[in-house]
């Protein structure tokens, strides 16, 4: 997997970001943020005596440094690029760094986060929320057929997928109390709090949402 994200400023100033399948290797100075006991995440197995520093923290540590003193809601041009296809569209910068930074997560080795990294190869930039629920829906219940071919239990009530969401939850929640007290500006802090609504989406009110597809979908809740 190979990602291009190219940010373009009104201003003329651009920026560019590369994200591959394998978690960058952290530099020998890295700021005391990204220290796995800083803000910790509750439910994080890892252990400081194995892991010093939050793979999540290290792995979006350019992206936080390059935007912490950009507001939020100016335009901006961006450009993302894998090996099939380019995308392209005019928005806000949270909105764009909400698509980087949930890539840039769901493969920085952390153990929770990892289990979006099978959507992550299959990324779409610019999701919304139905998008979202679709593409995490659909990609659960193929994992479920698998696992049914395979002789296992499958989890047709999307029981996991909810519980799932709800240890995604957490790690937001920690990354935003992390990267709070070094961001002056809000661009950072709106997509990750934008990235949590989306999880909340699935944990909290997964069959509301699904209704609102069924309905779109023509289903009997049309």
């Amino acid at each position: 997997m190979n990602v291009h994200y190219d940010f373009k400023f009104q201003d003329g100033r651009t920026v560019e970001f590369k994200v591959t399948d394998k978690p960058s290797r952290p530099s020998d100075s890295l700021p005391s943020w990204t220290k796995l006991e800083h803000c910790q995440c509750s439910n994080c197995p890892l252990k400081a005596s194995e892991s010093p520093h939050c793979p999540a923290a290290t792995e979006i540590l350019p992206v936080v440094e390059a935007f912490r003193d950009e507001d939020a809601y100016q335009k901006v041009e961006v450009k993302v690029t894998d090996d099939r296809r380019s995308y392209v569209k005019q928005t806000a910068l949270e909105e764009a760094l909400r698509s980087l930074l949930g890539l840039k997560m769901a493969t920085s080795g952390c153990p929770v986060l990892s289990e979006l990294k099978p959507m992550a190869v299959h990324h779409l930039p610019f999701a919304n929320t139905d998008e979202f629920i679709m593409r995490s829906v659909s990609h659960y219940l193929l994992q479920q057929y698998f696992a049914k071919r395979n002789h296992q239990t499958p989890d047709w009530e999307l029981k996991g997928l909810v519980e799932r969401n709800q240890r995604l939850q957490l790690v937001n929640q920690a990354l935003w109390q992390r990267i709070h007290s070094v961001c002056r500006g809000d661009s950072n802090l709106k997509a990750l709090l934008n990235f949590f609504s989306m999880a909340s989406s699935v944990s909290f009110s997964l069959e509301s949402q699904l209704r609102k597809l069924e309905a779109k979908m023509g289903g009997e809740g049309a």
